[in-house]
């Protein structure tokens, strides 16, 4: 996919696998195309050379791609532009990409069905942020409703000049006033690069450990402080902040004012920074409904499993059948997620099998933790890479404990042992055979773990191997272990 924005010109190429979308190449050029935009109405000269020699090295990589496969969109300033007709035409006459030039209200429906791509349970208000202009639209069970654009994006703004304060965020009210009671909510999903360098600068300032951008999130008054603060840093400061994307200096003040005023206007309660938007947007909206209805956690799991690990079978399934039952009696400790998380674990119960014996445990932990898996927070990815880990090891000595400890609560860290030493139980008990673990019975009644094996099946239970991992989890889960 070619995405030609205001600011950046990118090449992504993705695999689809069911409800799952993974990246595997990743290019930009930063050209700055509605970089003069707001004094001449006219795209930068400077980024348009920049653009078509990033967009003739795109047309090399993707020459032996079928063209159905090929996907082009440019957006605001291509569209608003004095020659953006002229530049689009030239795109697909010359360099034969079949560009489309998005309208306003395309581009928001597309970032927000991309929000929905990355974390179906999405609500509230989606908020893209190019380098022209600002989408915004609601999200809720129905999907995502019409949207509007502004011309708040930095360069329409007046980025790359210094940013003049009070005069900007007058602009910027004035342009949503009109909008506030409509669009006025208490979740707010952040899209765009700049929003997610604020995202990082907020990691970095409080020390967050698990440096993920998608689905991070912060409080209002968390996000107020860090925007103010940006707001009111020169260029030279910001450049002495490391771990901040260089060429985002210029456009980062404006982009903190722009979301400082909404937060303010709209009465936002928490943002959500999305990693996902328009591209993915545009993938999820070619999908048939019935995969657009699966839960990207859960194919994220089993497609990882299955590049990773050993070949998934019905062993995933079987363990979920095995230990659900019994999970589901105590109490929870995500709420309704509980049963899909658990499902998830079980999809990448297998997932360090090709790895070393001795350092399975770490590395499986590390390819969960920052996986690049959608539908889930942050705390339920230290959970699963928890789980995953005792999964292979029962050692109190865990990888990134600074990390589980801030993002996972006691409690949903005893419970991530308990389960990775469940799916460990599991796996061990049948063989790795989902048939044979069918002929065995986990069952939580009051203090009591009893593990049963069906009539002319209790040599399964016999083992001094079966008999530790089943007191690793009675002893996780402080229960008494009962085998019958």
């Amino acid at each position: 996919m070619i995405d030609v924005g205001s600011n950046s010109v990118r090449l992504v190429i993705y695999r689809l696998e069911g409800r799952a979308i993974w990246t595997v190449y990743n290019e930009k050029a930063l050209a700055g195309l509605g970089r003069d935009m707001a004094e001449t109405g006219r795209l930068s000269p400077e980024g348009v050379e920049v653009a078509v020699g990033a967009l003739r090295r795109f047309r090399a990589i993707l020459q032996d791609w079928a063209p159905d496969d090929v996907i082009a969109v440019a957006t605001a300033a291509v569209r608003e532009a004095e020659d953006g007709p002229g530049f689009a035409a030239f795109v697909r006459d010359e360099l034969g990409l079949p560009l489309r030039v998005l309208s306003g209200e395309e581009e928001a429906y597309f970032a927000a069905a991309g929000v929905l791509a990355g974390h179906p349970a999405a609500s509230g208000l989606v908020g893209d942020l190019g380098g022209s202009s600002l989408e915004l639209v609601r999200i809720g069970k129905d999907g995502p409703a019409p949207g509007i654009t502004l011309p708040l994006g930095p360069f329409a703004l007046g980025a790359p000049r210094p940013l003049a304060l009070e005069q900007t965020r007058q602009q910027v009210a004035k342009s949503l006033a009109p909008h506030a009671r409509t669009l006025a909510s208490g979740e707010f999903h952040a899209v765009g690069g700049a929003w997610r360098n604020l995202g990082l600068l907020h990691m970095i300032m409080t020390d967050y450990p698990l440096r993920v951008a998608h689905q991070y999130e912060m409080s209002r008054t968390e996000a107020l402080d860090l925007t103010r603060f940006v707001v009111r840093q020169s260029r030279s400061s910001l450049e002495r902040i490391v771990g901040l994307s260089k060429k985002r200096y210029e456009t980062l003040p404006y982009a903190a004012l722009v979301l400082e005023t909404l937060i303010e206007q709209l009465g936002l309660e928490r943002i959500v920074v999305s990693a996902f938007g328009l591209r993915e947007g545009l993938l999820w909206n070619g999908m048939a409904p019935e995969i657009r209805r699966r839960d990207p956690l859960l194919e994220g799991c089993e497609a990882m499993s299955t590049m990773r690990g050993l070949s998934a079978g019905d062993m995933p399934r079987a363990l979920e059948i095995w230990l659900g039952p019994a999970f589901a009696e105590l109490e929870p400790v995500f709420g309704a997620r509980d049963p899909l998380l658990i499902a998830a674990a079980c999809r990448l119960a297998d997932l360090g099998g090709r790895l070393h014996p001795d350092h399975r445990a770490e590395l499986a932990f590390a390819q969960v933790l920052r996986a690049p898996i959608a539908g889930m927070s942050h705390a339920e990815r230290c959970f699963l890479a928890l789980a995953t880990f005792a999964r292979h090891s029962a050692s109190s000595q865990l990888p990134e404990p600074d990390t589980l400890n801030r993002v996972l609560s006691v409690e949903r860290r005893a419970r991530a042992r308990a389960l990775g030493a469940a799916l460990r139980l599991g796996g061990d008990l049948s063989g790795r055979n989902g048939r044979l673990l069918a002929k065995a019975e986990l069952v939580i009644d009051g203090q009591t773990l009893r593990l049963s094996a069906a009539d002319s099946w209790s040599d399964l239970l016999l083992g001094e191997q079966t008999a530790k991992r089943a007191a690793t989890l009675a002893n996780a889960l402080k229960l008494k272990l009962v085998l019958a």
